[in-house]
């Protein structure tokens, strides 16, 4: 039987987090200052349980690996894309992810490509999004004398913006902004500056990454050149906000529907969607589910079409 995923969020609380996903998006969120909801994830460090159908109550990873038929049979073992909400109530460390070979041979997992949609930012919200050292020797004496204000470059942002972050790219969401992120699936940071916070739990400032923060940093920074493209099917408007050659692990688009929206999944493996605004109904053959703001799903490979009615806006992708 061909049907969606349906999957329940991990939250993880942060020194950084809040309680904003619990506002926006009618999550019950545990205690505490919860920085991230992992909304699509077979990461071991918070994978998601299925809520309906005939794999109800099993995980995520596990599905993968059983039936690999439905993913369209993967060569990987690992679910590739990790897909978070996350609530910068305060400013994230500045920090930087390795590429798939370094992380491969130094932590074991996938290296962490990113990207994220800007779902709100405050008045003056920015990122903290590359660096000005102009050599690895440059970047390794202002890192090691504490130069951030000379080494750090400022990308002021705005709710609906968009922003790809390769591996190699130091970056750091910074108060104020709350995204969607679309990853690959690495729970891999090295940080370089954390504004000597203390954590209240441990009393101990949190570890840095120099070390490494320098050997994966790509020097000089390049900004990625992005094409976002807008198209419209009827009354409702696809984005195609990253694909590659850009983006060489996933693609990642935006639906906004308004009435009804049908699409097909084409030579797509299967595709991860969240509900960002708004609610309606998600149609896969003869059966109808309701969908709103907060809901995430996956539609497998043996959903060739699906329709969406309503008004509503999703953020969707799919491993390449």
């Amino acid at each position: 039987m061909s049907e969606p995923l349906f999957l329940k969020p991990v939250f993880h609380e942060k020194l950084w987090g809040g309680r904003l996903l619990e506002k926006d998006f009618g999550y019950q969120l545990p205690a505490g200052r919860i920085g991230e909801c992992w909304a699509i994830s077979g990461h071991p460090h918070g994978p998601n349980q299925i809520i309906n159908g005939r794999f109800k109550g099993q995980l995520l990873p596990d599905v993968y690996v059983a039936q690999p038929e439905l993913f369209g049979n993967p060569g990987s073992k690992v679910f590739p894309l990790l897909i978070k909400f996350l609530d910068a109530e305060a400013s994230l460390s500045v920090q930087v992810h390795p590429d798939n070979q370094y992380a491969q041979v130094h932590e074991g997992e996938l290296g962490k490509t990113e990207c994220w949609y800007v779902l709100h930012a405050e008045p003056g919200a920015y990122l903290i999004y590359g660096h000005h050292a102009k050599t690895r020797a440059e970047l390794r004496q202002m890192i090691e004398n504490g130069d951030w204000d000379q080494l750090l470059r400022k990308k002021y942002v705005k709710t609906g913006d968009f922003v790809f972050v390769p591996s190699g790219t130091i970056h750091a969401l910074n108060q104020g902004i709350e995204v969607i992120e679309t990853q690959q699936s690495s729970d891999t940071t090295y940080r370089l500056y954390d504004y000597d916070r203390v954590d209240q739990k441990t009393g101990q400032k949190r570890a840095l990454h120099l070390q490494q923060s320098i050997d994966v940093t790509d020097v000089p920074f390049k900004e990625p050149v992005l094409n976002i493209k807008s198209k419209k099917i009827g009354q409702s408007t696809i984005t195609t906000l990253v694909e590659p050659p850009v983006s060489p692990y996933f693609s990642v688009y935006k639906w906004d529907v308004t009435d009804k929206l049908s699409l097909k999944r084409g030579q797509r493996p299967y595709v991860l969607a969240s509900v960002i605004a708004g609610a309606g109904t998600l149609t896969v053959g003869k059966q109808a589910y309701e969908i709103k703001k907060g809901t995430n799903f996956i539609l497998p490979h043996d959903v060739d079409e699906w329709t969406l009615t309503g008004k509503l806006s999703l953020v969707a992708s799919n491993p390449e």
